[in-house]
């Protein structure tokens, strides 16, 4: 595949969207599991004996870790595909 031209605006705009679209459940994944992360640390900040503080820490740091999975990726697929 060749690399799109970024000057001409449709194909910009063609590859932006396709660039979106990159990643989107991992990101998605990653932003659920800090978000739940958060909620469990949060919840434990309130009193709630139930939940450890170390689980709710370990879920946000593996949601990040996931985060910066996709991150990564998207990186890689927009090097890889501007690569002539």
């Amino acid at each position: 595949m060749a690399a799109p031209d970024l000057n001409d605006p449709a194909q910009r705009a063609a590859y932006h969207r396709e660039l979106r679209g990159v990643g989107v459940k991992l990101r998605r994944a990653g932003l659920g599991l800090s978000l739940l992360g958060a909620l469990l640390v949060l919840s434990h900040r309130r009193g709630v004996e139930a939940v450890p503080l170390w689980l709710g820490a370990g879920v946000l740091g593996i949601g990040v870790l996931v985060m910066v999975a996709a991150i990564s990726t998207r990186m890689a697929y927009h090097r890889l595909r501007m690569r002539n």
